[in-house]
């Protein structure tokens, strides 16, 4: 039998693209004066807990581990706006959750300075999120 010559692709042989190369994709393609901060704020995310996947959802990055975390909504030009979507959230408390919904808070940052000041809360409600969750879902 002839030997093939043929390199696999990057992607192997598998058709669908992974999560993580439809984020790359997402993220090559967005337009948003706030894009930098936005992905200050994945790093971040992504870096505080290796049990969180990275994901587009409701067209926008979205975060997980055994449940839905938090996504980031896009469609504000002037902050980045996050929406931590399970009901554990309201368990967590912090100035930059906001809002008295039963099942969920948003945050905001206006620009990189309150990107990088915030970090270590951010980090914080990251980590106890993902603590109760787990809980929860256990």
């Amino acid at each position: 039998m002839a030997k093939s010559t043929q390199k696999a692709s990057p992607k192997g042989n598998r058709n669908k693209p992974t999560e993580a190369e439809l984020v790359f994709e997402f993220m090559g393609q967005l337009e948003h004066p706030l894009k930098a901060e936005i992905n200050a704020v994945r790093a971040i995310i992504k870096n505080t807990n290796s049990a969180i996947s990275e994901r587009i959802k409701w067209a926008a990055p979205s975060y997980f581990t055994s449940v839905d975390l938090v996504t980031f909504n896009l469609r504000m030009a002037t902050k980045v706006h996050l929406v931590f979507h399970h009901e554990a959230i309201v368990n967590v408390k912090s100035d930059l959750l906001l809002g008295s919904y039963k099942d969920r808070r948003m945050m905001y940052f206006e620009n990189m300075a309150a990107v990088e000041a915030n970090k270590a809360e951010l980090e914080r409600i990251i980590s106890d999120y993902v603590s109760l969750v787990e809980t929860v879902a256990s």
